[in-house]
């Protein structure tokens, strides 16, 4: 049963090409597993912990699914191997679910009682920070929305300089001090700013260092108590960005950033050049943070809502 529905046909094949190195390795796994076998038993089950446990999904997330497989086959008794992939898919998605993982159905966002709904984009260097900030910018212009850029990441020149060329790119205001300037400052101006220009989505990027957890934390707390005194509430969501090609290393990112800052979203990039997609349901399940977004290829398009459903479907096709 295909998941897809109202998923366009270009974004389908977005989607499976993008998790095509992470399908064939998986899928390949899972069918040694079975080889020779007509029902599911212990041999089979721990084969399939070694197959998840292998694409990066998680020693414990691993647990959680093997542990709800068990529970069917000691409920139906005799389940057999032609069944696994059905099943596996259905707890799959089951978890995903309930860390409310692809609930967005739009590339859109509503401003918050009349002010820019403000977006704070956190992540180490070399994770496609600032490609997912531009890529992002794009999908709300085409979704209507006014947007504006604050390069708070003043500790690099670079990344100052490429927030500018994806403003240029795209097509929307920046507001940028340089390199070493205050980043809350920077922050600040952008908002006020945003705000004199009636826009809708403010999205503001942050020094991509894991340099020292308190110093994170006391950089991020400072532009977060900033950016609340000219709109309360913001920012209203804390972006985490993560490499999806470096497995499991993306979760001890996600785990560090957690104790850093309030992350209540997750965007997960660079599935297209990795067999390691699998990262995706160990890193919501164990954070209990959504996954909104993930990067499935070099394209402006090619950084897709996730959606839950879909992505297993692609899994499993």
């Amino acid at each position: 049963m295909a998941f897809f529905g109202l998923f366009s046909k270009e974004k389908k094949e977005s989607l499976d090409k993008g998790l095509e190195k992470t399908k064939q390795s998986f899928l390949s796994k899972l069918a040694r597993t079975i080889v020779g076998k007509s029902r599911v038993d212990d041999e089979v089950l721990d084969n399939l912990e070694e197959v998840l446990i292998t694409s990066d999904v998680g020693v414990d997330t691993t647990l959680k699914i093997i542990e709800r497989i068990e529970t069917r086959v000691s409920r139906d008794k005799v389940l057999g191997t032609n069944e696994l992939n059905t099943i596996l898919k259905e707890e799959i998605a089951g978890l995903l679910s309930e860390n409310n993982s692809g609930d967005s159905t739009k590339f859109s966002v509503d401003k918050v009682n009349g002010e820019p709904y403000v977006i704070m984009v956190v992540g180490v260097n070399g994770v496609g920070k600032t490609t997912t900030i531009g890529k992002l910018s794009h999908q709300f212009k085409e979704a209507g929305k006014k947007v504006v850029l604050g390069a708070a990441d003043t500790f690099r020149a670079a990344a100052v300089d490429q927030l500018i060329i994806w403003s240029e790119r795209v097509g929307v205001p920046i507001v940028q001090q340089g390199m070493g300037a205050d980043p809350a400052s920077v922050a600040f101006d952008t908002l006020q700013s945003a705000k004199a220009q009636n826009a809708d989505v403010v999205i503001i990027d942050t020094a991509g260092r894991l340099h020292n957890k308190v110093n994170l934390m006391n950089e991020l707390s400072k532009i977060k108590r900033v950016m609340e005194k000219v709109i309360p509430g913001a920012p209203h969501e804390i972006l985490l960005v993560l490499d999806g090609s470096t497995g499991q290393n993306a979760y001890e990112q996600a785990k560090q950033f957690s104790l850093a800052t309030d992350i209540n979203a997750l965007a997960i990039t660079k599935l297209d050049g990795t067999a390691k997609g699998g990262v995706v349901i160990g890193i919501s399940d164990q954070m209990k943070i959504p996954v909104k977004y993930i990067g499935v290829g070099e394209g402006m398009n090619d950084l897709q809502l996730f959606d839950r459903n879909e992505f297993v479907d692609s899994l499993f096709s």
